[in-house]
């Protein structure tokens, strides 16, 4: 694939669209903070619980089952080094994971030199239909490169609550409102949050309303023509 190149700058927000992988290189020692839902795979088999009709949206049948089968996601090795060299010298790192993807993405993250901070879970409110235990919670890797800071609010705990957000812009999206408390733990007003897999924009958005500098990566056109409209939004 040739390596795109296009780059839209609304206010302090940089959003480019391409691949992460082509791009980063470029970024090196250049972000604050990184804050990112990073693509992962879900797993490979299974249907929706008996008596009950296909599950819908990202786990259609067709684009999702449940036997229990994980498949390996090589990703995470490929971008770990690369995200870790974009960021500055001190810089924490939020990466966020689903239960399954956990050690994969911490084996990557922290071979490529990042250190672990804690392990912080977001509840969704509306949980996760499946045949065992009801899916509350996502999970995400809270990390540091560097010398290790104290954050805004020490007093945050593990554990933050926040519904799900109502516009649907992104099969995977997560509330700006948890992407606001993150960076503004870590960043202070004016520096720059990275998402190299920014989706719709959601992160980029959160930066912009704190008053930070973002620089945000998506390959899906239409996402990100999305991320470039809501960010132009929260920018005016």
């Amino acid at each position: 694939m040739a390596v795109t190149n296009e780059t839209v700058q609304i206010g302090e927000i940089t959003l480019i669209w391409g691949d992460a992988f082509d791009h980063l290189p470029r970024l090196r020692g250049h972000a604050h903070v990184l804050c990112t839902d990073h693509p992962y795979r879900l797993t490979s088999g299974g249907v929706a619980a008996p008596g009950e009709g296909p599950m819908s949206g990202k786990f259609d049948p067709d684009a999702y089952d449940n036997s229990g089968d994980l498949m390996q996601m090589a990703e995470w090795n490929r971008t770990a080094g690369p995200i870790y060299r974009a960021l500055k010298a001190n810089a924490d790192a939020y990466i966020m994971v689903n239960d399954k993807n956990i050690q994969l993405a911490w084996g990557a993250f922290q071979g490529a030199g990042f250190k672990f901070h804690n392990m912080l879970a977001w509840n969704k409110g509306a949980p996760t239909r499946n045949r065992w235990y009801m899916k509350n919670l996502e999970y995400t890797l809270y990390m540091w490169k560097g010398r290790a800071s104290t954050i805004r609010r020490p007093g945050s705990t593990q554990l933050y609550q926040a519904n799900r957000p109502p516009e649907k812009y992104h099969p995977t999206q997560k509330p700006i409102e948890l992407m606001r408390h993150y960076i503004s733990n870590s960043a202070k007003f004016g520096q720059c949050i990275l998402d190299p897999y920014m989706g719709s924009g959601t992160t980029m958005v959160a930066a912009a309303m704190e008053g930070m500098s973002g620089v945000g990566i998506e390959i899906n056109r239409a996402y990100f023509e999305t991320a470039c409209q809501r960010v132009r939004e929260a920018v005016e």
